[in-house]
């Protein structure tokens, strides 16, 4: 379910200066890049703007709260609501291929889709495997993860064994 840009000029102003808001956590990313900004509307005394954060208990939420606030306000709209939404709850499907691109120039290995469990698989037993995931530096996949969570709870941190460089992973959720 992702989030498009509103189709009202009013709307899609709001959705504008919301969508140049850049993530506390990962600066080279927007709230857009990564899928965080949900909905955006004018009223008449100012604007209403949804995000859902990454996970529930973000860290960072009140501070995207706010610079998404004082954008708009910066920008003459008077009465500003941010709203945090977490139903449905946010997935790295809504991450846009520029974010995904961004975070491996910047680099962040992306979340790669193949990684998700299939909903159908159990959730307890069988064998588990060791997925590759490739460095943002040198490309390889003879990668090894060092810790489950890395700089934040939405990302792993790994090494690489070719060029052995760590980078951060950002999970697939």
């Amino acid at each position: 379910m992702s989030a498009t840009r509103p189709v009202s000029a009013a709307d899609a102003a709001v959705w504008d200066l919301a969508a140049t808001v850049a993530d506390p956590e990962v600066p080279v990313l927007t709230l857009e890049d990564l899928g965080i900004l949900r909905s955006a509307s004018a009223t008449p005394d100012g604007a209403v703007v949804e995000i859902t954060p990454t996970y529930s208990g973000c860290p960072a939420v009140g501070r995207m709260r706010d610079d998404v606030a004082d954008v708009l306000r910066g920008a003459g709209y008077r009465d500003v609501q941010v709203r945090v939404v977490l139903s449905p709850a946010w997935t790295t499907d809504w991450m846009s291929e520029e974010g995904r691109r961004k975070l491996a120039d910047y680099g962040i290995a992306p979340p790669d889709p193949a990684h998700r469990r299939p909903a159908d698989a159990p959730r307890f037993g069988g064998t588990r495997l060791a997925l590759s995931v490739k460095c943002p530096r040198c490309h390889s996949l003879d990668t090894r993860e060092v810790t489950r969570f890395g700089s934040t709870a939405c990302k792993a941190h790994y090494q690489c064994r070719s060029c052995l460089e760590p980078f951060d992973y950002f999970k697939v959720l």
